[in-house]
């Protein structure tokens, strides 16, 4: 598999991630084993996870998984902190709960270290600085290699990545954030803050959460994310009429290719400038087997411009010129 530079580093991953969101919980140690294992012999060195997927248990079983069916020494592991399981406060970015997040990580994971080290979210009652502080410390204590970002909006990568510049700070490598046909609202501040910082982009659910495979146009069905009670309020969102106007035109294009859905739709967000490696969560070894013969694919011009036409946002003041509206 092809590898990339996460930004404007020296950290080289392959440009399509392993994501374990559903690792211990809908996705058990056997499968969780069979995707490691069909990621790796593809030449993926990218993995990503977080403390809180499974309640901790992603990490858990991922660190089970190293050395014994993967040597450490290929991945390039990336995990997050700061989200929380409290409905009063989603997030924690305070530097003690980062720091002891991330060292119970490393305990879960059997690792001394990760590669990339991220910001899981934005937290609005902790000083941005403060946050920031925890990445430098956890990259000098050398507990991480590179640090990063995900769900930041633009003005908050813009502040965030603009800070890490000065002084003696790290530099952000990554930002992650979801991105696909079905979700392009990076483009309308996120990316161009990513691009002019030299920060590389994962994109997360780069397939619509699913919807993009085509697997919804004719129901939902019974052993997909959709009938999950866990995960079905994570699907609904993208089932409207609008996503299927572009589900379809994914689908036209595939017949054009004799490819599948998933191949174009995957194809089509890997190569967007801006991008490093988008994020790809599977449930089955089979899933993610076909989601990484996307390897061989690139989708022609004008299958591009067709795609990029169907699905654009709208963006208007003040991101357009006002005096043209």
């Amino acid at each position: 598999m092809e590898q990339r530079h996460l930004g404007r580093t020296g950290l080289r991953v392959s440009r399509i991630g392993l994501g374990t969101l559903t690792w211990g919980r809908d996705t058990d140690e056997h499968e969780a084993a069979e995707q490691l294992k069909a990621f790796w012999d593809a030449g993926g060195t990218l993995v990503d996870t977080a403390d809180v997927y499974g309640g901790g248990e992603a990490e858990y079983v991922l660190g089970q998984l190293m050395d014994r069916l993967v040597p450490r020494q290929d991945l390039v592991l990336s995990t997050k902190a700061g989200s929380v399981p409290d409905p009063d406060r989603r997030t924690d970015g305070s530097r003690g709960h980062l720091l002891a997040a991330l060292d119970a990580s490393l305990t879960r994971l059997g690792t001394d270290h990760v590669d990339l080290w991220q910001l899981h979210a934005f937290d609005p009652c902790t000083p941005l600085e403060e946050s920031l502080q925890a990445l430098d410390i956890a990259v000098r204590s050398g507990r991480a290699r590179y640090a990063g970002v995900a769900n930041f909006c633009g003005w908050q990568l813009a502040k965030a990545g603009t800070w890490q510049l000065g002084g003696d700070r790290t530099r952000l490598a990554g930002a992650q954030l979801e991105y696909s046909l079905l979700q392009r609202g990076v483009e309308r501040e996120v990316l161009p803050a990513a691009q002019d910082l030299g920060i590389g982009l994962l994109p997360s659910s780069p397939l619509g959460r699913g919807v993009l495979t085509g697997k919804y146009r004719s129901g939902t069905p019974s052993d997909s994310r959709g009938a999950s009670e866990t995960m079905a309020p994570f699907v609904e969102p993208y089932l409207d009429e609008a996503a299927s106007r572009i589900v379809d035109a994914v689908a036209t294009a595939a017949d054009g290719l004799a490819t599948t859905p998933l191949e174009v739709a995957l194809a089509w967000v890997r190569d967007r400038p801006g991008v490093t490696a988008p994020i790809v969560g599977a449930r089955t070894a089979r899933q993610l087997t076909a989601a990484l013969s996307v390897e061989t694919l690139s989708l022609p011009d004008e299958i591009c411009r067709a795609l990029d036409d169907v699905s654009a946002p709208v963006h208007r003041y003040p991101d357009h010129d006002w005096s043209t509206l």
